[in-house]
């Protein structure tokens, strides 16, 4: 009994001392404040705010000097800098900034601070926030819009919101953020009014000091929407002078105005196609009207049709005749995989192939396809995989990464990522979807670092064990909460592959809010490609999409190399096995099990790994606030019950095909097929 107590004692000791937390510092909870000496030749809004993240959050060597200079050094590149430990210099004053960031960055994690050159590996990194002017947020898990209000009438500009946007920018500076589109892709034409553009000025203003170009995106009808025009043809000259007159207020009104994103003839949304004009047509006349003022287009290839027989081909078949046809200010974006952002694809087929044309990859930081803001998914490891990918376009090694920083093509570069970001106390709905946030703002800088790097870096600003004093992570910290939460990190994108779509299974999820499972789902009269079992091509023989020769082909689309590697069953890996075949259910496996038993282990092992989640969370209680650790404890448990119906919707639905049991060795389902598919598994 007396143990229990002087437990019981410690333990609230223990939580006594970790303060109450909503997770709104993010990864910038630091308050050491230690004394510094800041040493600078020059006076601008962005030099002073290196200055005050100095001084304020400074745990060097208490009364050190710090120099920061502005001299040109080839060695740099852009807003790249050169760290020693008592001296920042840069090209740029924003290069100074990023520089005190890292140093910082460095001395927080308890680090001796890394002497070199920091060169970004794209000259754009930027956010794409899908907010509509009406305040909502498309594919949003965390709350309304930090840039537009609720019903999008009042656009006048509070105390509130310039306090929010200076945070926000803070927080992208301080990982190499320099760009960001305010508005959804599917985007209102509105945005070009003049008195929406007045509230684009406000945010581009409390944005401009931290580095950060205010885009838009647009709708490619506007002229004839808002400008009164008859048509929007983009040959058409009043079109045109329509565009050259808009591009030119906006820059009158915002100087450092980034350019338009575009959205067009995809998905509904109006493009060049309506009036019978290509891509090209549609890019460049935009491009030709921003290119005075210093803008450029990012124009997404994210099409498809319905006459496609498969639209994992279509955006490769629609841009890459048009390589080396767009004008020098434009930039094809590009999502990571041909598809649609899923748990796993390959890389498209585009890049390095388009070699001519600069193009941007588009990752998704929120989480449509991987549980929302409900489950604990850590997508740099994905990102990672997507880097690494060799294309073999010039031979091997020639990877994403390398094809699209400029290493081999030498071209404009940039990286976009969709936000995960709304009014939420927390920013992202969930404490773990914070470093997503913060992985693709360190992946944009600096495309090499790992996973591992870059969990290790998050949770120690994060979770640091103590904000009063100095960096001090204890070896019980280190052991008893580091380890198994950068483990659970680690594993969690795997993890939901497993419980949601393993072995290259894709797109099987529930059509509308893209939550849970949905491999049945389809509705006579809706396109094809709509529907989930034209994606898994399950029958009585097996599973998948057969993209080989003798199925779509897609295949041809990949250098020889990679075509050959994946078209063969020898050598095709596992993880993209039935994204690239389809495939008896007793075809064997490496493992040494048939296809439908392999399966039926993965969808298990996700379930087991995420119970495992929530045991390695229960056992850290002590080193995190209450309000943190509660709130994800939480959602783990969510996710736990959420694995549990993914698992027995997906067996019990490719049971009706295999015919095979389901091995005796692994937990049995729990729910019904219909029941399950009566309840749709909405999200909360």
């Amino acid at each position: 009994m007396r143990s229990l107590i002087l437990f019981t004692v410690l333990f609230f000791v223990v939580q006594s001392n970790v303060q109450a937390e909503d997770g709104h510092k993010l990864w910038l909870r630091n308050q050491f404040s230690g004394e510094v000496n800041v040493v600078c030749a020059g006076k601008s809004e962005i030099i002073d705010l290196a200055k005050k993240e100095l001084k304020n959050n400074w745990n060097g060597i208490d009364g050190a000097t710090i120099q920061l200079l502005v001299k040109k050094n080839n060695e740099v590149k852009g807003d790249g800098f050169i760290l020693e430990e008592n001296k920042i210099q840069a090209n740029t004053e924003l290069g100074l900034l990023y520089g005190v960031f890292e140093l910082l960055r460095q001395q927080q994690c308890g680090q001796k601070v890394n002497e070199k050159t920091y060169n970004p590996s794209y000259e754009l990194r930027l956010l794409n926030h899908w907010d509509n002017l009406n305040g909502s947020v498309e594919r949003g898990y965390a709350g309304a819009s930090i840039f537009w209000k609720k019903g999008g009438s009042d656009l006048t500009v509070s105390d509130y919101d310039k306090k929010l946007w200076h945070e926000y920018a803070r927080a992208n500076a301080s990982v190499g953020i320099n760009g960001t589109v305010i508005n959804n892709v599917n985007a209102s034409p509105n945005v070009l009014k003049a008195e929406t553009l007045q509230r684009v000025k406000a945010i581009a203003d409390v944005l401009r000091p931290f580095g950060i170009k205010v885009f838009v995106s647009i709708n490619f009808s506007s002229p004839a929407l808002v400008g009164g025009l008859k048509t929007s043809d983009p040959l058409n000259t009043e079109v045109i002078n329509w565009w050259q007159a808009k591009a030119k207020e906006i820059y009158s009104l915002i100087p450092d105005f980034g350019g338009f994103l575009v959205k067009a003839s995809s998905e509904g949304q109006p493009g060049p196609h309506d009036y019978g004009r290509s891509h090209v047509d549609g890019a460049n006349m935009l491009a030709d009207a921003l290119k005075p003022h210093g803008g450029i287009v990012m124009w997404r290839a994210f099409v498809y049709s319905a006459k496609e027989d498969d639209r994992a081909e279509q955006a490769y078949a629609e841009f890459f005749p048009f390589d080396g046809q767009f004008r020098d200010n434009v930039i094809i974006q590009v999502k990571n995989g041909p598809i649609d952002f899923m748990p796993r694809e390959p890389f498209s087929p585009l890049f390095g192939a388009m070699k001519n044309t600069p193009l941007m990859p588009e990752l998704q930081i929120t989480q449509e396809y991987l549980g929302h803001s409900i489950h604990l998914v850590f997508l740099a490891t994905m990102w990672e995989e997507f880097f690494k990918s060799d294309t073999h376009q010039e031979g091997p090694g020639s990877t994403v990464a390398k094809c699209t920083d400029g290493t081999i093509f030498k071209q404009k570069t940039a990286i976009a990522g969709v936000a995960n970001i709304g009014t939420d106390a927390n920013w992202c709905g969930h404490d773990f979807a914070q470093a997503n946030w913060y992985a693709f703002g360190r992946l944009a800088w600096n495309n090499q670092l790992s996973s591992e790097q870059i969990a290790d870096e998050w949770i120690k600003l994060t979770f640091n064990p103590d904000v009063n004093g100095k960096v001090n992570f204890s070896e019980n910290w280190t052991e008893n909460f580091m380890k198994p939460v950068k483990k659970m990190m680690l594993d969690s994108r795997e993890a939901a592959v497993n419980y949601m779509m393993p072995l290259g299974l894709h797109h099987i999820m529930q059509a509308h809010h893209h939550y849970g499972p949905g491999p049945w789902w389809e509705i006579e009269g809706v396109r094809k490609d709509w529907t989930m079992p034209y994606y898994h091509q399950a029958d009585s023989f097996g599973v998948g999409f057969n993209r080989t020769k003798t199925g779509s082909n897609a295949l041809a689309q990949y250098h020889p190399t990679v075509a050959e590697n994946f078209g063969d069953l020898r050598t095709c890996p596992e993880e993209y096995l039935l994204w690239f075949h389809h495939v008896s259910w007793n075809h064997k496996m490496n493992s040494g099990k048939t296809l439908w038993d392999e399966m039926c282990y993965r969808y298990d092992y996700g379930v087991q790994q995420v119970r495992g989640f929530q045991v390695s969370w229960d056992k850290v209680q002590n080193f995190v606030d209450a309000g943190r650790f509660t709130a994800v404890q939480r959602k783990l448990r969510k996710q736990a019950q959420n694995a549990q119906v993914w698992k027995d919707a997906c067996l019990l639905y490719f049971q009706q095909f295999s015919k095979q049991i389901i091995p005796f060795d692994i937990e049995r389902p729990i729910h019904n097929l219909d029941d399950i598919r009566k309840n749709d598994m909405d999200r909360p």
